[in-house]
């Protein structure tokens, strides 16, 4: 019985020592595995983002060479420039700056489409776009929050800047209203996260806009900066033909674009081109197949307007217009929607007659 006794409690004891180096063993290998597991998910992230910046370096080749070559491949459309040299000679003192593109049909038409000129709020767009191409490498999250700060206020269009300093609004609202309501504060807020006017300028060179450049916060009434009416459209085009950004971020630039509420320029232009005249002009321009996704600009001194035009032909092309003249002269922003009325035959693709010299 003794000797039965002390087997028993010899593999009691056995089996005590056993768990508390299995236990041992296991508080040593469970931080190592776990640390190795977070190793792992922050290596798959890192790779994740490696090949997001290789295929944007790529997309960001592509769009130079494009630009570069200057459309070199895409037809000239000579009668359309020559409509616009007759509106534009009617008002000899105004600084006209016009480009239209259709990819689809692979033509284009442009009046002093590289000059310098003040951007007013269609700089929002680059902006935009900008921002997009950051959220595709994830180095911004569309649910991430801005702070109101007082550096950030900006007088003029828009509601954030009479909200309470320190109030936070996430990025996908911010985005949203410097394009619905050309709000001046949004846009200095994603100015101000993207990195600041450098970074965002540093920015715009990497994607090929070589004539946007921003040197004051909105609302810049002096109109300090600057676009060109080609960098304005190409960076459309590029951006709506997947060039630019992924397919998810290109949907939700053309769900942005379609929020822009003031449609008086480049809409109503086409809208009169079609042998309309409307208040409701939106609405009008989608019971002739068209929509137009557009973002104006206006500081008195300097009108612009820059659209994506959707046709009931299923093209699509990329129209910008900037006029530079004197403090709220009426002719400004008549003169962008004579100009725009005037690309209504060439949205029609069947119609070949209407490119010929």
């Amino acid at each position: 019985m003794k000797s039965y006794l002390k087997v028993i409690t010899n593999i009691f004891l056995s089996s005590i020592g056993l768990s508390v180096l299995i236990g041992s063993l296991l508080r040593i290998v469970g931080p190592i595995n776990q640390h190795h597991t977070i190793n792992r998910k922050i290596n798959i992230s890192a790779k994740s983002r490696r090949l997001a910046k290789k295929e944007f370096k790529a997309r960001k080749t592509n769009f130079i060479s494009f630009y570069n070559k200057k459309l070199e491949k895409f037809e000239r459309l000579e009668k359309l420039i020559n409509k616009w040299e007759n509106l534009i000679n009617k008002n000899p003192d105004l600084n006209v700056s016009a480009f239209f593109l259709s990819l689809d049909e692979q033509v284009y038409a442009e009046i002093k489409s590289e000059i310098k000129l003040s951007a007013a709020s269609s700089i929002k767009v680059p902006i935009l776009i900008i921002l997009l191409t950051m959220l595709d490498r994830e180095e911004i999250f569309w649910n991430e929050k801005l702070i109101l700060s007082k550096d950030t206020i900006g007088s003029g269009s828009g509601w954030m800047s009479y909200q309470e300093i320190g109030d936070r609004f996430p990025i996908y609202e911010v985005a949203t209203e410097m394009i619905r309501v050309s709000d001046n504060t949004a846009t200095n807020l994603l100015i101000k996260r993207i990195g600041g006017i450098n970074i965002v300028n540093q920015k715009f060179k990497e994607i090929g806009l070589n004539n946007t450049q921003i040197n004051n916060y909105l609302p810049d009434l002096d109109g300090t900066n600057l676009t060109s009416t080609k960098d304005l459209s190409l960076a459309m085009s590029l951006v709506d033909n997947g060039s630019l950004l992924n397919v998810s971020s290109r949907d939700i630039f053309r769900d942005i674009m379609s929020k822009s509420k003031t449609n008086t320029l480049i809409p109503s232009g086409i809208l009169r081109g079609l042998g309309k005249e409307s208040k409701d002009t939106d609405y009008r321009l989608s019971l002739k197949g068209y929509l137009v996704h557009n973002k104006t600009g206006d500081i008195g001194i300097s009108y612009s307007d820059t659209a994506l035009i959707q046709t009931p032909h299923n093209s699509k092309a990329f129209a910008s217009f900037i006029v530079k003249g004197p403090f709220n002269d009426p002719r400004s922003p008549e003169l962008i929607r004579n100009l725009s009325a005037e690309l209504v035959p060439f949205l029609v693709p069947d119609q070949k007659s209407s490119k010929q010299n």
